[in-house]
């Protein structure tokens, strides 16, 4: 038998399984508190429903399950049903499902695992969590600005440092991409190189759309764009009209208002982001201490339809679980309220218990019989969060 997690998992440390805990608390009561409200969803979905996602990237991500016993009757049609790759699709899926009891905009959060077939790595698992909140029901520039205020005052809460919340719009880089030349049916596949920028800059993605047979006018005229990055939205507005950036420039300033300076909200053209069922805004968390992603989501305006033939306008933002829970591990961060001391005895368990008791209104407290290896034992309490520990008689010594 083996010991090992399987490759792309991890088991968790007591201590590194409290701080995980403490972020999702953190993170709930966040979203609950503005009027949010949670829902669950199975981690099995219908493949069909999977390969329909317009999920980017990750459609070549899922992990499909076997059909089994008699069911498994062709060798061309194995699989039936697969993992989730994200929590959007399944979001859409339950409110298909569940519209006539749900209120409307409906705001839902998910708080769950999700699972790709990556390649794992250092920050790259194939079993993770996700932190998403999401209005589907509204189509107002509003709705985006709730999410971005709501998703910023939860970062805020977990003390991370100073980030930047990223805006743009699909609609509004896809008008730019057209001035430039590239017929509409190019647009996704352009996009899809843009988004490769920030890894193999601005030469890297010339090349590439030359080396997809895009047309050299048009591949240069974007490349006039490329090398005056970062464009200001007054700018993009020159080249695309009043009409194509008033929305995007209402979620912007207005965001700022609201930050007021606690946090940074800019607008980039550049950012696309993977998931092809975005239709209009998309958004993306900067870590300004760590320079990392942290969150990001978009609006999905066309995914629901796929279910009911009726388009449902709806925007969601997702947390990246793990990467705040490598941050907070990183920084070393205490992942209880309250101070954590032991309790040891030797032979008296109840007057030891009773002292535990009473110590627990001011400090979470752990009971132990007393070891032989007391150095070790201590060294090991005080790895794990702890600050000090006391006997039978209850005066703490602190480490």
């Amino acid at each position: 038998m083996k010991i090992k997690c399987v490759k792309g998992t991890r088991d968790y440390l007591p201590e590194e399984a409290e701080l995980r805990e403490n972020i999702q608390n953190t993170i709930f009561e966040i979203y609950r508190k503005n009027g949010f409200s949670r829902i669950m969803t199975p981690a099995v979905e219908d493949i069909e429903n999977l390969d329909k996602s317009d999920g980017g990237d990750n459609l070549n991500l899922i992990f499909k399950i076997l059909k089994r016993g008699d069911k498994l009757t062709s060798a061309l049609e194995k699989c039936d049903m697969g993992l989730r790759y994200d929590l959007t699709l399944p979001l859409t899926r339950y409110f298909a499902a569940n519209r006539q009891n749900l209120t409307m905009p409906f705001k839902a959060i998910q708080m769950d695992k999700v699972y790709r077939a990556e390649n794992p790595q250092k920050g790259r698992l194939r079993e993770f969590m996700q932190c998403d909140i999401d209005v589907i029901g509204d189509s107002s520039a509003q709705c985006e600005i709730e999410l971005i205020a709501v998703t910023a005052k939860a970062l805020k809460a977990l003390e991370i440092g100073d980030f930047t919340v990223r805006v743009n719009d699909r609609t509004v880089l896809n008008a730019l991409l057209s001035s430039c030349g590239f017929a509409e049916e190019q647009l996704s596949s352009v996009c899809v190189s843009f988004d490769k920028l920030d890894k193999i800059g601005a030469e890297g993605v010339v090349a590439e759309l030359l080396e997809k047979g895009f047309d050299k006018a048009a591949v240069d005229k974007f490349d006039d764009v490329l090398k005056q990055l970062p464009l200001d939205i007054d700018k993009v507005r020159e080249i695309v009209g009043e009409d194509a950036t008033a929305r995007l420039s209402g979620i912007i300033s207005t965001s700022k208002e609201i930050a007021g300076g606690k946090y940074g909200v800019e607008f980039d053209i550049s950012l696309v982001r993977g998931q092809g069922y975005y239709t209009g805004t998309v958004f993306e968390v900067r870590s300004e201490n760590f320079g990392s992603s942290v969150a990001g989501g978009g609006r999905y305006d066309k995914l629901i339809g796929k279910f009911i033939g009726e388009d449902i306008p709806a925007c969601g933002f997702s947390i990246g679980f793990e990467r705040i829970f490598s941050i907070l591990s990183d920084m070393k961060r205490k992942s209880s309220a309250k101070e954590k001391i032991a309790v040891l005895y030797e032979e008296n368990f109840l007057e030891a218990y009773k002292k535990a008791e009473e110590l627990r209104e001011k400090y979470d407290v752990a009971l132990f019989k007393k070891p032989k290896k007391m150095k070790s034992f201590l060294d090991r309490l005080q790895a794990g969060g702890y600050t000090g520990f006391a006997y039978e008689d209850g005066n703490i010594r602190t480490f």
